[in-house]
């Protein structure tokens, strides 16, 4: 049974909480956003908010693409093609991996640029399968080098492409033009929804309703919750939960531990994470989602005095939260996420920063790009310990460290008691490389203090502008590894495996920058993951 409010809040100073749902409903913000009114995050923000709140509309303006994406689905399906892949990175591939998981609907998820998961997905019953390629600007990296790939293949197998690749993009962008002068299909995107926002827009719905989920019935769950989301009374989720998360983080509270109650989780927390924190981490501030999973996970698990729980899905699973900040939500799908991005712009306005824009991101991908064109420095490795190469970002490490273990110890010995967090990046294959994951509960565990885990690139599009942009508490493990075999970026003068290393070092490169630590792990053979896991944990 679900809660009779799709949010339930417990903040940890009432009177701070209540001050500022005062200042809100007085403001009428509920009102204002669905308006579209681009002036509540203040003068800086006001351009870039004036093109991007078309998403308070999307539950009704979303509806005239349905039946286009249904008769694309019968097609497909009248031609024996009943696998659906997806190209896109940050919210343009979570939203649509978190609905298609919800509703039991089978989508393949392609965002890595690591040449053996690019591979093995290009590889796999290539002809029952059509591709959707999604991205905003149409120049996305990642997505463009995976499209190239694809396509290729399509033309190596005698199929032709047009019959297969499915575009999502602005209208105008460059792959728009591409696309259409090759008679693809093309699904052009409202241009004033921003990426993040765009659960409900084309780029959620577009790859979710090819696979097979009920798209009537999701936006019919999100417009249900329009009334009460718009209203401007104690009462509104989105009011409640943005004004708990923004006035926690302003007491310091500022890691968002999420725990999902479903079993198995259906991965929700990691949309929430690219949604919460590249909207928030920026000018110092922000507030840092940590995705551990289960509720009864390490650091939902005594959690530590600078967190806030929150769990995800049915109340039966719901810790007994009675004290500190914390928050349940539950509701169908579409309704939970129009609830966290109206929670998500009302923490911005209340944190003093701009919801819209990601600053940090793009300096990631400068440096990427200039790895790749030979304009820095190699990254040479610290030291060597059997398999594994040892690199580092910042000058922190001690003279004389000589072992894997060390630097891990030198490393975590960084790490603030009272607000530090760790990030554990790996630049791995997400099918091969599972064994990875049990890092972040080892190393809850080892450090007592909050430790989030990220795919990459996907974190890049995600988490990875609080690492750069949000309060300087962070120190960062980065797990790399040797591929199988690489591959090349058709027409492209970098393969995938080039692109990845070089993700990995621009990234390390701009943190440590920022004086943010960077440990770097080399693993020589995919299988000395699993000694690494033992030895780091």
């Amino acid at each position: 049974m679900r809660t009779e409010a799709p949010v339930q809040v417990i903040p940890g100073d009432r009177p701070a909480f209540d001050a500022a749902m005062h200042d809100l409903v007085q403001d009428r913000v509920a009102g204002r956003l669905f308006a579209r009114d681009h002036t509540l995050w203040g003068p800086a923000a006001e351009s870039e908010a004036s093109k991007r709140l078309a998403w308070v509309d999307l539950a009704r303006t979303s509806r005239a693409i349905v039946e286009p994406i249904a008769a694309r689905r019968q097609a497909l399906q009248a031609d024996g093609i009943d696998r659906i892949v997806l190209c896109g990175m940050g919210g343009s591939s979570l939203a649509p991996e978190v609905i298609c998981a919800d509703a039991g609907v089978d989508l393949v998820v392609l965002d890595s640029s690591h040449p053996d998961a690019v591979r093995d997905v290009i590889d796999t019953d290539l002809a029952r399968t059509a591709v959707v390629i999604a991205s905003k600007s149409g120049g996305t990296v990642e997505t463009d080098s995976q499209r190239r790939a694809y396509e290729q293949a399509f033309i190596d197998a005698d199929i032709d492409p047009a019959t297969r690749m499915i575009v999502v993009t602005d209208p105008g962008s460059p792959l728009d033009e591409f696309a259409t002068e090759r008679g693809w299909t093309v699904f052009r995107a409202d241009p004033e929804v921003g990426g993040r926002y765009s659960a409900l827009s084309a780029f959620g719905l577009v790859p979710s309703g090819l696979a097979g989920v009920d798209l009537e019935v999701l936006l019919d769950d999100a417009a249900a919750l329009v009334p009460v989301l718009q209203d401007d009374v104690p009462s509104n989720p989105g009011l409640q939960l943005g004004a708990l998360m923004a006035v926690a983080a302003r007491e310091g509270v500022d890691k968002m531990v999420l725990g999902d109650t479903r079993t198995p989780s259906v991965g929700f927390a990691a949309w929430v994470e690219q949604l919460v924190a590249e909207s928030t981490g920026k000018d110092g501030t922000g507030i840092l989602p940590i995705d551990v999973g289960s509720t009864s996970a390490p650091n939902f698990v005594d959690a530590t005095n600078d967190s806030m729980l929150v769990s995800c899905g049915p109340a039966e699973g719901a810790p007994d939260a009675s004290s500190g900040w914390s928050a349940h939500v539950d509701a169908p799908m579409g309704a939970q996420m129009l609830v966290w991005e109206v929670a998500t712009a009302v923490a911005g306005r209340l944190l003093g920063i701009n919801p819209f824009d990601q600053p940090d991101v793009e300096s990631a991908k400068d440096a990427a790009r200039a790895m790749l064109d030979g304009d820095t420095e190699t990254w040479t490795p610290d030291f060597v310990d059997g398999d594994v190469q040892v690199f580092t970002a910042g000058d922190w490490l001690p003279d004389g460290t000589s072992t894997v273990a060390e630097a891990v110890r030198a490393l975590l010995g960084r790490l603030d008691d009272e607000h530090g967090y760790l990030a554990v990046q790996a630049y791995l294959d997400r099918d091969r490389d599972a064994v990875v994951t049990d890092l972040r509960d080892a190393l809850a565990r080892r450090t007592s203090r909050p430790v989030s885990f990220g795919w990459a690139p996907r974190f890049l599009h995600s988490t990875g502008q609080y690492h750069k942009g949000g309060p300087a508490q962070g120190v960062y493990l980065q797990v790399t590894g040797a591929q199988t075999q690489d591959l090349a970026v058709p027409d492209r003068p970098f393969t995938f495996g080039e692109f990845i290393g070089a993700q990995a070092a621009g990234d390390a490169h701009v943190l440590g920058s920022r004086g943010r630590p960077v440990l770097r792990l080399h693993v020589g053979k995919p299988e000395g993951l699993a000694t690494l896991r033992e030895d780091v944990g």
